[in-house]
C-alpha cells in the first residue's frame, strides 16, 4: 500500500476528464453535485474546477482537496463517491486520476498512467533547475514586454504587475509544457515503465 506523506499532510485528488461535447451541461451539474457530496465528509477542504479552453476537446480537471490521506481514502472508498463516479460514466469519454501529496506537484505535469499510483516527486535539485530555467526567461520577457507600460508607476506596483504576468504564464502553459518535455528526466522510473 502506498502512503502519501504524514497523516497531517494535505492530499489532493486530481481528476482529469474528457467530456462528451454534447453532454457538457450534464457534466457541469454533476460537478456541483460531487462538490456538495464531498463537503459532507470529514477533512474536506474544497473542489476546484478547471474548465477547458478548447471546446472541441472539452477536458476538465477537478482538484479535490482533503486535509490528510486517511480522510481522502474514506471519501474514495465510500459508496457516495462510487455512486457519483457511476453517474458520470455516460457523459465522460476518458478519465484519469492522480493523488498528489502537496501543492508543489501541481506545477508539474505527471506522466500519463492508467493506474492511480504515481511516481515520487522529482528530486529537489531537479525542481530547482526547472524553476530557474522557467522563471528566469519569464522575468526577462516580462521586463521586455511590460517596461514600456510600467514607466512612471511606483516600484512596488510595477513589480506586482510583473509577478502577475510571470505567474500567469508559469502556471499555464509554460510549466506544464516544460515538465512534459522533461518528463524523461524528472520521472525516469515512470518513463521506463511506459517503454
Amino acid at each position: 500500500m502506498q502512503t502519501f506523506g504524514q497523516q497531517s499532510d494535505p492530499i489532493t485528488l486530481v481528476i482529469s476528464e474528457v467530456v462528451e461535447p454534447n453532454r457538457i451541461d450534464e457534466y457541469e451539474a454533476w460537478t456541483k453535485g460531487l462538490n456538495h457530496a464531498a463537503r459532507q465528509f470529514a477533512g474536506f477542504i474544497g473542489v476546484d474546477v478547471i474548465r477547458p479552453r478548447d471546446h472541441q476537446y472539452p477536458e476538465y480537471v477537478l482538484i479535490v482537496k482533503f486535509d490528510n490521506y486517511e480522510h481522502c481514502k474514506n471519501w474514495l472508498t465510500s459508496s457516495v463517491y462510487h455512486n457519483w463516479m457511476l453517474k458520470s460514466k455516460e457523459f465522460i469519454a476518458k478519465r484519469s486520476q492522480q493523488h498528489l501529496p502537496n501543492g508543489l506537484e501541481l506545477w508539474f505535469t505527471l506522466p500519463k498512467s492508467s493506474s492511480l499510483t504515481i511516481p515520487p516527486q522529482p528530486a529537489y535539485y531537479k525542481q530547482v533547475i526547472v524553476g530557474v530555467i522557467t522563471v528566469y526567461p519569464l522575468i526577462l520577457l516580462a521586463k521586455l514586454v511590460l517596461n514600456p507600460f510600467l514607466n512612471g508607476l511606483p516600484d512596488l506596483l510595477s513589480l506586482f504587475i510583473s509577478v502577475i504576468f510571470v505567474s500567469a504564464l508559469l502556471n499555464y502553459p509554460v510549466m506544464p509544457y516544460l515538465t512534459r518535455i522533461l518528463s524523461f528526466w524528472l520521472y525516469p522510473s515512470a518513463s521506463k515503465q511506459h517503454k
